[in-house]
């Protein structure tokens, strides 16, 4: 891979650069949910545990509450449920992928309409007053948050048969080396 190709570029653009965040947590979790099978995206570890399926639906609620019409009614939809998306989980890989794509696409959509002269707008989430970089800011947090109990979850269940989503272990020099050479990017 040459340089040029490569995913780093200088932007002062903070909402160019939360695209890509966003889009890399998205990536992220869904090379760990590909590896989880059917049955282990129904599993939690502990009753006090939520399930892959269970996270998946928590975040694709969330989304669609935050991001439908994110600068024009409160990100706290009045028809969320926020408890019921910790409660029966969707069945199948299908259903789980669905609502996934659903809660991104809403995000992508809000977020691409945005420019950075919308930061400093206020909005509200349940009633409070947030600028746009706030929330913003607030729900990547979450997402990262959410994304991270993806990887380790699916990781977990794998075991040895984990195929590794980042620099695999024993592996960094020969990384920084293909990074240094352009032929790969931490991003």
């Amino acid at each position: 891979m040459n340089r040029k190709t490569m995913a780093l570029e200088f932007t002062t653009s903070y909402v160019k650069d939360t695209l890509a965040l966003f889009r890399q947590f998205k990536r992220l979790a869904e090379a760990a949910l590909t590896q989880a099978s059917e049955e282990q995206l129904l599993a939690a570890i502990d009753p006090e545990s939520n399930s892959l399926a269970v996270i998946v639906k928590h975040m694709a609620g969330n989304m669609r509450s935050r991001w439908t019409d994110f600068l024009t009614s409160d990100g706290e939809k009045p028809d969320r449920n926020r408890d019921s998306e910790f409660e029966e989980p969707p069945a199948t890989r299908e259903e789980i992928m669905r609502l996934w794509e659903d809660g991104w696409s809403r995000l992508f959509s809000a977020l691409e309409s945005l420019t950075d002269e919308d930061l400093p707008r206020t909005i509200t989430i349940r009633g409070e007053a947030h600028s746009v970089m706030q929330a913003i800011n607030r729900q990547v947090a979450h997402y990262a948050y959410h994304c991270g109990q993806i990887v380790f979850l699916a990781k977990h269940f794998k075991g040895s048969d984990w195929k590794c989503l980042s620099v695999p272990r024993r592996q960094s020099e020969v990384f920084n080396q293909r990074v240094r050479a352009g032929e790969a990017s931490q991003r």
